[in-house]
């Protein structure tokens, strides 16, 4: 016999079916039929307890990233680099270039990423200010920036993981002012 759920555990075993699907499928194979039978539901029920698919999907979203936020959030700027840099988080940066192509067609999941960003921005933004950046707005954006185009490479395995931190910690240097390979 099984038994039943609540409402708030049924949402909750929505969520948690719609991350395994990003993290094993990615963002696009988020559909109410692949929830429904992850979470051992009826297709049906999924939209009976959540708003629509959009939301599901940018809920599934903000849920991989943040956490990957909050895991690296008080790090100090060299060991942050070497750990958003080392090619060990690729599943994330997928589901974010995935969230970017997607975004335009779904305003729920375009709002949630430029949430997750400014939650990046800021975190950069502290860990720059910790090392007097003139302009830290301006270099959290730079960093974040490339941050992101470094490990979009990484997907096609076009440069090494090497090159790639080597290049980041050139240019950071640069941006604060530090001595070069101070941050190597």
């Amino acid at each position: 016999m099984s038994t039943r759920l609540s409402a708030a555990e049924r949402r909750a075993a929505i969520a948690g079916a719609a991350r395994d699907i990003a993290l094993d499928d990615g963002l696009g194979a988020i559909t109410m039929r692949a929830v429904g039978a992850r979470a051992g539901i009826a297709p049906g029920l999924v939209l009976h307890y959540e708003a629509g698919m959009d939301e599901v999907v940018a809920a599934a979203f903000a849920g991989i990233v943040r956490a990957e936020l909050d895991e690296v959030r008080g790090l100090e700027l060299a060991p942050l680099l070497d750990t958003l840099l080392d090619g060990s988080r690729s599943v994330v940066t997928l589901i974010w270039v995935q969230a970017w192509a997607l975004a335009p067609g779904n305003p729920a999941l375009a709002e949630r990423v430029r949430e997750e960003m400014d939650a990046w921005h800021g975190m950069l933004r502290a860990a720059v200010e910790q090392h007097g950046a003139a302009e830290p707005d301006a270099v959290a954006a730079q960093i974040l920036g490339m941050i992101d185009g470094l490990n979009a490479h990484a997907l096609v395995r076009w440069g090494s993981e090497r090159e790639r931190r080597a290049l980041m910690g050139r240019a950071v240097e640069g941006m604060l002012g530090l001595a070069p390979g101070s941050l190597a």
